[in-house]
């Protein structure tokens, strides 16, 4: 696969969105749909009240338009529309409760459990229908183990623990575009040079190049917020794109970063309620060091920095 042709496609992704991003924030201040900011997080992110959200329809706009455009059409691209585009629709849901209905806690938990497990289960069956190996793959080894049936349940953790990582990721200006982007933009590396899918590296280079034109109006200080649309749309797809490529456990270190927030969580709760002590000044991670007095660029720059290293950890499982 030609270099060149994932360059054009990011770059034009990053075009689309950076056209879409200027008409699209004013619509939104216009339409009220700002962000709530909840009254126990750090006292410094109460400016950011107000801040339009639901943002992630842009680079989901241009990663659509994008995708279909360059690639091949072919059944993986569809799958990997699906993976993003379904779960962003739990997370628009989600947005559209707060921001619009005026509902601050959105979906109820059933009510969201239920939609990403709806997706989940179309995903699952559309896989077997097409005859997609239910083995996955022990990383820097040659083993695998199949999984059979069993490979339901265990795709179920992948969608739920990644859409939900990311979500817990986007806390700080930047922070979840940033490391989807290298998430991507390994995928991209990992589909085209070592598993042949053309689909899947199309899909995600023009994700890369639509995150960064996001990052434009994202960055510090931002000016419009992804929103569960995004941050949920972004698990998904990098969830699909590992079952497609066969490195859904390799996926742990390519996203290390969305792990430790999502553990980071687990271990405050369980903490707190077993023993009635915090491990962590707050959770998820990214504020615990906000806390600890680090300024808000300084844990993004951090945070991107343990997305690059770990991503380029994952790569060298290819390099045998």
């Amino acid at each position: 696969m030609e270099l060149q042709a994932l360059l054009m496609t990011s770059g034009v992704a990053f075009l689309i969105a950076v056209v879409i991003g200027p008409l699209f924030i004013p619509v939104l201040r216009r339409l009220k749909f700002g962000q709530s900011i909840r009254a126990e997080g750090p006292q410094g992110h109460k400016k950011k009240a107000g801040t339009p959200t639901m943002g992630g329809t842009i680079f989901l706009a241009a990663v659509t338009i994008t995708a279909i455009q360059f690639s091949e059409r072919s059944a993986e691209l569809w799958l990997m529309l699906f993976g993003t585009l379904g779960f962003g629709l739990v997370g628009f849901l989600d947005d559209y409760i707060k921001v619009v209905m005026k509902r601050n806690l959105g979906l109820r938990a059933r009510q969201k459990l239920f939609g990403q497990l709806l997706v989940a289960v179309i995903l699952f069956v559309a896989l077997y229908m097409l005859h997609v190996d239910f083995s996955i793959s022990i990383p820097f080894t040659d083993l695998k183990w199949d999984l059979g049936i069993f490979y339901f349940l265990f795709l179920l953790i992948v969608f739920m623990g990644f859409s939900n990582g990311v979500n817990l990721t986007d806390g700080l200006d930047g922070l979840a575009a940033g490391t989807s982007l290298i998430a991507f933009a390994t995928y991209a590396g990992i589909a085209a040079i070592w598993s042949s899918k053309f689909d899947v590296a199309i899909f995600s280079a023009a994700m890369v190049g639509a995150l960064l034109g996001f990052l434009v109006f994202n960055a510090h200080p931002a000016k419009i917020f992804m929103g569960d649309t995004g941050s949920l749309a972004l698990g998904g797809g990098l969830a699909t794109a590992s079952i497609l490529t066969k490195t859904e456990i390799l996926l742990v270190i390519v996203g290390l970063v969305f792990v430790l927030e999502t553990l980071s969580v687990t271990i405050q709760v369980f903490s707190f309620q077993v023993f009635g002590k915090r491990v962590f000044k707050m959770s998820p991670l990214h504020h615990h060091f906000e806390l600890s007095g680090w300024s808000e660029w300084r844990v993004v720059l951090t945070f991107w920095t343990a997305g690059l290293v770990s991503s380029m950890v994952a790569l060298t499982a290819f390099l045998k």
